[in-house]
């Protein structure tokens, strides 16, 4: 039984799992026959196998999530302004913060022949809701020959202390993506590859907007980016496309960026 822990977690590839080099063992002889507990219709070996899923409930009990890997356009409505996308609003069956009710729901226009790719647990932030200490990954969509976004959540105490802060409260664009640059990028940030700011406004939510060049992310080496806050998160949402992808879908992850709302 021993072994089988480290092969379990492997393949449900969960590497911030530790194992103890001497994990609990129990020996078969100090578990009676099911016949002196009548009341307990279970064998010596379902007992000590289900001792080895124990660590593993909080993962296997999760809900699953919506995501799909199929084209949106076969179960999304079209956008109402402009029928060649379709519309994706999440909710909370599509993440753990927005069940946790720790995000505030957000949607966007997406073209019909992109795919929503699901998000591993680890990344999802589903270990730790509703009080994540790190930034997670919200949801995740590609399409091979236009690029790929996601959406990206960071708690509002990373970045400022002020409780229902606003973004403008938090400070100035070049403020915010100095924080969360690496989450756009994939790895590193340099502000060299700011190219552009702006600020949007939509009733009372503000957003900052971002162009990036970056040659050396994992994401792409073209970015764009919008962040917004709203309760006790900070919601920011990432294009990004190679030099391959940009020259023929640069309108269309612009037009997917503008969409974004909280």
């Amino acid at each position: 039984m021993a072994s089988s822990l480290p092969a379990i977690f492997s393949t449900l590839n969960y590497p911030n799992v530790k194992i103890p080099s001497t994990p609990f063992q129990v020996s078969s002889s100090s578990l009676k026959s099911h016949k002196d507990f009548p009341q307990l219709n279970i064998s010596r070996r379902d007992f000590v196998n289900g001792l080895s899923l124990m660590p593993l409930l909080p993962y296997l009990a999760a809900p699953p999530s919506e995501a799909r890997e199929v084209e949106v356009g076969s179960y999304l409505p079209p956008s109402p302004t402009d029928p060649s996308f379709v519309v994706f609003q999440a909710t909370p069956k599509d993440t753990p913060a927005l069940r946790a009710g720790n995000v505030q729901p957000y949607k966007f226009i997406i073209p019909p022949s992109w795919k929503q790719l699901r998000v591993a647990n680890i990344l999802s932030g589903n270990y730790c809701q509703p009080k994540c200490a790190e930034p997670w990954v919200e949801v995740k969509f590609e399409d091979e020959k236009q690029g790929k976004i996601q959406v990206v959540a960071s708690p509002l105490i990373r970045l400022t202390n002020r409780p229902n802060a606003t973004i403008e409260d938090i400070g100035s664009p070049e403020k915010v993506i100095a924080s969360l640059g690496p989450f756009v990028t994939g790895n590193t940030y340099d502000p060299d590859e700011l190219i552009e700011t702006s600020i949007e406004k939509d009733g009372d939510q503000t957003y900052y907007k971002y162009v990036l060049e970056t040659p050396y992310a994992l994401t792409g080496s073209h970015n764009l980016a919008k962040a917004t806050a709203k309760g006790s998160t900070v919601v920011l949402f990432v294009a990004s496309a190679n030099d391959k992808q940009w020259p023929s879908s640069k309108k269309t992850l612009q037009a997917i960026l503008d969409s974004f709302q909280v």
